[in-house]
């Protein structure tokens, strides 16, 4: 099982880039007052058949031809369930996929959300070819990155994985998430 609930994210979005979604829609919302953290990942991928998207969530079926096995979405399920929360998948063919995971944030079996902000940071520098719209949200806060909206302000040719923008890029969701959720350890 991965230890932080930002790698299954990570590892859920990478799934998404192979799936060649030109857009990755990922939303993390904690909710202190109703005790759940959900986390949303939204991708206009190639999406799946329904016989995929159950046979996705099973530790002995995997796509990929380097290895046998795909461990990242039944550990995400295994993660969520075991806090009483929930997780789903809805996929269509050729529209694109979203995975729901709910978790019950009091839980003493949730594993922490871990360092989203790397995690958003990495993907966003990593995959310049692909956009993405991250919403953090904490009670009734919020923030939102669009890949987007940056490309848009920037210009055409300046790559997100340019030193200084990348920085800025790190700097801004670090700052969006501390003053959203105050520092909260989550």
């Amino acid at each position: 099982m991965m230890p932080e609930i930002s790698l299954n994210i990570l590892d859920v979005a990478e799934n998404s880039i192979r799936a060649e979604a030109s857009l990755v829609e990922i939303t993390v919302s904690v909710q202190p007052e109703t005790d759940m953290l959900t986390v949303i990942i939204k991708d206009d991928g190639c999406g799946m058949t329904p016989e995929q998207a159950v046979s996705v969530q099973d530790p002995f079926y995997t796509t990929r031809t380097t290895r046998k096995v795909g461990l990242g979405v039944p550990f995400f399920k295994q993660a969520a369930e075991s806090t009483g929360g929930s997780f789903r998948i809805d996929s269509e063919k050729g529209k694109g996929t979203t995975v729901k995971a709910v978790f019950t944030l009091s839980h003493i079996d949730r594993m922490p959300l871990g360092d989203i902000s790397s995690t958003i940071h990495t993907l966003i520098v990593f995959n310049g070819q692909t956009d993405f719209r991250y919403t953090y949200e904490y009670a009734e806060k919020s923030f939102v990155l669009d890949t987007r909206q940056m490309r848009q302000i920037l210009g055409e040719g300046i790559d997100l994985s340019e030193p200084e923008v990348s920085a800025f890029i790190r700097e801004y969701l670090v700052t969006n998430k501390e003053e959203t959720d105050g520092g909260a350890d989550i």
